[in-house]
């Protein structure tokens, strides 16, 4: 049984080294991030530590080189049934007031806030945190739930 680690790959960009650490965990394997931290909290040092370091097992390098070589498809195409999911997903909301459907979903702009958050805020001396979402209709102005 072979239980040895190995460094698979130095990465100077900590970003980087998540990114594909978060690439090689989600397809199974077992890795971890060495040296990160310091990494992070003094960039200058990134350079004389060697980077972040992506450790992993001796027996998974021939099956992550596989799956790294594998490009992510980023284009436009890869994202459009997404967006026409989210797209029909808003279109089938009308406003209750005109009808319309350009309406869109996100923090309320008349009675923003609750009794309880203006309570709460009043009593720390702070501002209200809890904000209340609702639909809003950009043709009429009308809030609705």
């Amino acid at each position: 049984m072979n239980d040895r680690t190995t460094v698979y790959r130095n990465y100077y960009d900590p970003m980087e080294a998540n990114i594909v650490k978060g690439r090689v965990a989600d397809a199974g394997f077992d890795c971890f991030l060495a040296d990160q931290n310091l990494a992070i909290l003094n960039p200058l040092f990134t350079q004389a530590i060697g980077g972040v370091r992506l450790i992993v097992f001796e027996k998974d390098v021939a099956a992550i080189d596989k799956l790294l070589a594998e490009e992510p498809d980023f284009t436009a195409e890869a994202f459009s049934e997404t967006e026409e999911k989210h797209s029909e997903e808003v279109a089938k909301i009308t406003c209750e007031n005109c009808g319309s459907t350009h309406v869109g979903y996100g923090m309320a702009t008349k009675k923003r806030f609750g009794f309880w958050a203006m309570l709460v805020a009043f009593a720390t001396f702070t501002y209200p945190v809890f904000g209340r979402k609702c639909y809003h209709c950009y043709d009429c102005g009308h809030e609705f739930s």
